[in-house]
């Protein structure tokens, strides 16, 4: 099957700075790409240097007028997010648009983070809501846009409240889902107290369907040493242009998200798997207001963040 080529325009971002986690490779290597070629000043947190000077090469070498560095951010330690937004507050800089990618999906085992987490609660929650808190001033500065990528597990699930933590009956992928429903009912929250407060932040939400992504492959470093059977599956339908995505598409709605004021976009293919990103229909664990506040509270209180 020939697959049609998807891509979008983006609009000419120059004197911007854009903060990207998670570019170190795959769509966040791909979303920063864009946003540096469209002019923006891309800082780009990573945990491996190694893999994060590649990164930047592989951009420098197809736009050479690219204008991106490189900083230290392991988003399952509280202090390493601190660091990076003590160093970028010394900077001084206005940030215009914050990109939260980054992530971990099902590891094999219950593991946690630095500080005592649930690993995927920790880093793909908890992490992105201690770097607003630490950038805030600067997004207050830039009138920044912050963009939190979920995820189609996000369509269903809810928050263990009786088990935050997954303590007592660890399940990978209910503590995945857990982990994107809270980080989108903080990213919806995030828009509605900045506009209560006047802050000026604008935030929304992207997903990028499904695609041939890192999250399933082996990942030594939590535990995983080979491909999982999922990702292998996905490779082999995507590189047919069967219903998925590719990692150049899964990374266009959180482009688009991040430079568009619209509410929650994702892929506009069947079941929203794959195609051109579109605005679409908040799922349904995203919709409450109420448990959105209660995450904002309980989230603020657990990452030690401060939000006055």
């Amino acid at each position: 099957m020939t697959r049609r080529p998807i891509d979008i325009t983006v609009p000419d971002l120059t004197g911007r700075r854009a903060v990207v986690t998670g570019a170190s490779d795959g769509m966040g290597l791909r979303i920063a790409e864009r946003l540096a070629a469209a002019g923006a000043e891309v800082v780009m947190p990573v945990r491996n240097p190694a893999k994060g000077e590649a990164a930047t090469e592989a951009i420098r070498s197809r736009h050479p007028e690219a204008r991106v560095s490189l900083r230290t951010l392991d988003l399952s330690s509280l202090a390493s997010v601190a660091a990076l937004g003590a160093a970028l507050r010394a900077e001084g800089d206005p940030v215009h648009i914050l990109v939260n990618n980054a992530g971990v999906m099902t590891p094999p085992n219950r593991q946690t983070t630095t500080d005592g987490f649930e690993l995927q609660f920790g880093t793909n929650h908890l992490g992105h809501v201690a770097l607003v808190a630490q950038l805030l001033p600067l997004l207050k500065d830039g009138r920044g846009h912050v963009t939190s990528q979920v995820s189609v597990a996000a369509r269903r699930g809810a928050i263990n409240w009786d088990d935050l933590q997954w303590e007592r009956a660890y399940d990978g992928q209910r503590a995945y889902s857990q982990s994107k429903i809270a980080l989108g009912l903080f990213g919806l929250e995030l828009d509605r107290r900045s506009s209560a407060a006047g802050w000026g932040v604008t935030s929304n939400l992207s997903h990028p369907g499904v695609a041939p992504t890192n999250l399933l492959a082996a990942r030594p470093e939590i535990g995983r040493s080979g491909d999982t059977v999922g990702v292998r599956i996905i490779r082999a339908l995507s590189a047919r242009g069967i219903l998925l995505g590719t990692v150049e598409s899964a990374g266009l709605p959180a482009l688009l998200a991040a430079t568009s004021r619209g509410e929650f976009y994702g892929p506009s293919g069947p079941g929203h798997l794959g195609g051109a990103p579109a605005e679409q229909e908040l799922y349904r664990p995203l919709r409450s207001e109420t448990e959105a506040a209660r995450v904002w509270d309980v989230s603020a209180q657990l990452a030690g963040a401060s939000f006055s």
